[in-house]
C-alpha cells in the first residue's frame, strides 16, 4: 500500500485507524504453505490471538487455514467466521475445566498442557481426541516476555514429566491424537528450532495414534530496515526432509502443523496517527498523537520498535523526533528518531501493526478504541466501526447513591 492510499484511508474513516491489507497477508500464507510443499500433509492454523476481527478470520478461512485458539470466546468467533469445528484447535492455559469441556462439546481439537487436567479429562472424556502440549525447555527468541518454551515457562507440560503423561494416558485410555509445542516468537535460529523438534520427535515415539505433530510457530518477522527474519525457505527445507523421515519411522503420514500469528499478519498492518502537537523543550522535539498505548501498547510493554514514517511529507528532510501520545502515563513510541519532518496535523504511519496490536487496544483513560479497515480488492473496506461513548457505557450498571 503506499502513501496516497493510507492518506485517502485516514481521510475517509478519521485517525487513529488500524488498516490491514489482504494481499499481504495471502502472500505470507502462500510463502509459508509453499516453504513445505515437500510434506504430503501441512495444516496452517491462523493464531487468531494475533488478530481476531471476523473479517480477517473469514479471509483465512478462504485461504483454507485452520485456527488456533486459547479462549472458547475465540473459538465462537472461528465458528462465526465459518470454521469448522474440525479445523479449530484449542489451546487454553489455565482456564477451568468447565470451559475445556465447553470447547469439547463444540468438536474442536483439545490441546491440553497441565497434567492435573491432562488427568480430569481423561478420566471424563476418554474417548475424545486429546493433543498433549510440550514444554521442550528451549528458549527461542532470547526475551522471556516472547519465549514461552523456556525452564520457568508456564506454559506447556516438562519434557521431565513424560513418565506422568504416560501413566495418565494408561490409566485413563484416553486418546492422543497430537504432540504439540509452542517455544515462543521471533525465532531466528533455526537450528535452535530443529533442536527442539527433535525432542518433540521424540516425544512421539511414546504414542502409537497420532494424527498430527504441531511445532507451534514464532517466526521473526522484520520491523525495521535491515532487521533480520526467519529464513522460512531454509526451514522449511530442513524440517521437511526431517519430518518425512519421522513419518518413515513411525510408520504413517502424520500432518505437519503450525500455529502462525505474526507471520501472516504482522507486516500486512498499517496504524495511522494525527499529530496533535510539536513541542520542543530543552533537549527534545516530542511529535505528540491522537493515541498512545492503549491502542498500541507493544513498545511499552515489550520494547517492540515499529517504523514510523510521515505519509504527509514522505519528502522531507528528516529530523530527529520522539513520538509520545496522549495517555496521563509515559507512552512513548519511539526515542529520538530519524523522521521526516513533522508538522501539526501530519498524519503518522507505524508499520507491522497487524499483530497483537488492536487485540491489546483498552479504554485506558476512557479513550475509545479505533476503527479497523480492510485493503482488499482495491477497496477499503471498514471492517470496524470507532467506538462512542456509548461504547464506553455499555456495560455500567448506574446505581443511586
Amino acid at each position: 500500500m503506499n502513501s496516497r492510499t493510507l492518506l485517502q484511508i485516514a481521510v475517509d474513516h478519521g485517525s487513529p485507524v488500524y488498516v490491514y491489507n489482504s494481499e499481504k497477508i495471502v502472500s505470507q500464507y502462500k510463502r509459508l504453505t509453499n516453504a513445505f510443499n515437500k510434506v504430503k500433509q501441512v495444516k496452517i492454523n491462523y493464531a487468531v490471538k494475533a488478530l481476531s476481527n471476523v473479517s480477517v478470520l473469514k479471509l483465512m478461512n478462504s485461504l483454507g487455514s485452520g485456527l488456533d485458539t486459547v479462549s472458547i470466546q475465540e473459538v465462537k468467533l472461528g465458528m462465526l467466521a465459518g470454521f469448522s469445528p474440525e479445523n479449530i484447535i484449542y489451546t487454553p492455559n489455565g482456564v477451568s475445566l468447565e470451559e475445556i469441556e465447553h470447547a469439547a462439546s463444540l468438536g474442536v481439537q483439545i490441546n491440553i498442557d497441565n497434567l492435573s487436567i491432562l488427568e480430569q479429562f481423561g478420566t471424563k472424556f476418554p474417548k475424545t481426541p486429546v493433543c498433549i502440549r510440550i514444554n521442550p525447555h528451549v528458549m527461542a527468541g532470547g526475551n522471556t516476555n516472547i519465549s514461552v518454551g523456556h525452564i520457568d515457562s508456564k506454559f506447556g507440560i516438562s519434557i521431565h514429566q513424560i513418565p506422568h503423561i504416560l501413566r495418565i494416558v494408561e490409566n485413563t485410555k484416553m486418546n492422543i491424537n497430537g504432540i504439540h509445542m509452542h517455544t515462543g516468537s521471533d525465532i531466528l535460529d533455526i537450528d535452535v528450532f530443529l533442536y527442539a523438534s527433535e525432542i518433540l520427535f521424540e516425544t512421539a515415539k511414546n504414542f502409537s495414534d497420532l494424527e498430527f505433530i504441531d511445532f507451534g510457530s514464532g517466526f521473526k518477522v522484520p520491523y525495521k530496515e535491515g532487521d533480520i527474519e526467519t529464513n522460512i525457505e531454509e526451514f522449511g527445507k530442513k524440517l521437511s526432509k526431517r519430518f518425512n523421515e519421522f513419518c518413515k519411522e513411525y510408520g504413517k503420514d502424520l500432518t505437519l502443523a503450525f500455529e502462525p500469528g505474526k507471520f501472516l499478519v504482522s507486516e500486512a498492518g498499517y496504524f495511522l496517527t494525527k499529530v496533535n502537537v510539536v513541542k520542543q523543550t530543552t533537549s527534545t522535539v516530542f511529535a505528540q498523537i491522537d493515541s498512545g498505548f492503549n491502542h498500541l501498547i507493544r513498545p511499552m510493554l515489550y520494547g517492540s520498535q515499529h517504523e514510523i514514517i510521515n505519509i504527509s511529507n514522505p519528502k522531507g528532510r528528516e529530523r530527529f523526533y520522539s513520538v509520545v501520545g496522549y495517555i496521563c502515563e509515559t507512552d512513548t513510541f519511539a526515542n529520538n528518531r530519524r523522521i521526516n519532518e513533522i508538522t501539526e496535523g501530519d498524519i503518522l504511519a507505524f508499520k507491522n501493526a497487524g499483530a497483537y496490536c488492536y487485540s491489546m487496544a483498552s479504554n485506558y483513560n476512557s479513550r475509545y478504541r479505533p476503527a479497523e479497515v480492510l485493503w482488499h480488492d482495491g477497496k477499503a473496506h471498514l471492517i470496524r466501526k470507532r467506538e462512542t461513548f456509548d461504547d464506553i457505557l455499555k456495560n455500567q450498571v448506574e446505581i443511586a447513591l
